[in-house]
């Protein structure tokens, strides 16, 4: 579970509220996973934790996801 101290923080960083630097924020997020994975080649328990951390972020309904700017709008 080494692994996971990289990868929890991701959770962790607020998107910016300016619309403009959204797709900016994603992509650093993208970029910045891919070479994670390719580089520490984390186990399989680890990846399977943040992809399902990640998976319950972005499906409950929030609008946290770290990886589409769409945020629900309730009201």
């Amino acid at each position: 579970m080494y692994c996971l101290q990289w990868l929890i923080p991701v959770l962790l960083i607020p998107k910016p509220v300016n619309p403009a630097l959204i797709q900016t924020h994603v992509m650093f997020m993208v970029l910045y996973l891919i070479g994670f994975f390719l580089e520490r080649k984390p186990c399989t328990i680890c990846s399977l934790v943040f992809l399902t951390a990640v998976f319950l972020i972005c499906y409950s309904g929030v609008g946290n996801c770290l990886f589409w700017a769409t945020m629900c709008e309730n009201g």
